[in-house]
């Protein structure tokens, strides 16, 4: 058995959902859950396995995601909590990374200020470093000792040279975890030339496992507790 760490963008893995699954829907209906993400795609990939080949059992989910600020978005921001906190308590190592911020600016340079004396934001904020943090897990859990797999779970193409690194280094020391991908998938989609989702590949010739995951997992994977 392959002891497996999952390594998850999160943001990336539910907008993504979202966009195959119910784009006509609310994106809080493609709430994921990371443990039941997880757990579904360990059991697909083993599913998917020819006789012989070795399954995967799963021990750890890192999620990383992005937080709204308190003063700028309180609803999101307690939510966002909230759910980190839920999928803490159910397993998972939840990392949340605060949201960065443009702001409007008063004719003198300065950032404008409101009557509390708070910056004005410029829309709402983006996540920054998220696919930096997946990367550096990615690379630092192959190198251990306990792992033989490293699944990541994200559709950022900026993650490719991960993959690469990952398999470059694997083929010159056999200790290092071996790296797979995990997707959204949706065959209906695609027959009708629809966003169908798909998986992250390595530069070739490099070639690596990919476990596609369709719309009966992506039910399987949603977080139904109510955050409100």
């Amino acid at each position: 058995m392959l002891r497996t760490v999952i390594v998850m963008d999160y943001q990336n893995v539910h907008l993504t959902a979202h966009d195959i699954f119910n784009r006509q829907s609310s994106k809080h209906y493609a709430l994921i859950h990371p443990m039941q993400f997880a757990e579904t795609a360990i059991r697909r990939r083993n599913e998917l396995q020819r006789e012989g080949y070795p399954h995967a059992v799963l021990k750890k989910v890192m999620v990383f995601r992005g937080l709204p600020h308190v003063d700028y978005d309180w609803e999101q921001h307690r939510r966002c909590t909230a759910q980190a906190d839920q999928w803490r308590r159910d397993g998972a190592i939840v990392e949340l990374r605060d949201l960065k911020y443009s702001f409007q600016m008063t004719a003198t340079g300065l950032p404008a200020t409101d009557v509390n004396h708070r910056k004005i934001p410029i829309g709402p904020g983006v996540e920054k470093g998220i696919d930096v943090l997946v990367a550096l897990t990615c690379l630092r859990e192959a190198l251990r000792h306990d792992i033989d797999l490293v699944v990541m779970a994200s559709r950022d193409t900026d993650l490719v040279p991960t993959l690469d690194t990952v398999f470059d280094m694997r083929t010159e020391d056999s200790t290092v975890a071996r790296i797979e991908t995990v997707s959204w998938f949706d065959k209906e989609a695609a027959r009708q030339g629809r966003f169908a989702g798909g998986n992250l590949r390595p530069t070739r010739p490099r070639r690596i496992w990919n476990t596609n995951l369709d719309r009966s997992s992506f039910e399987a994977s949603r977080d139904r507790n109510d955050y409100t």
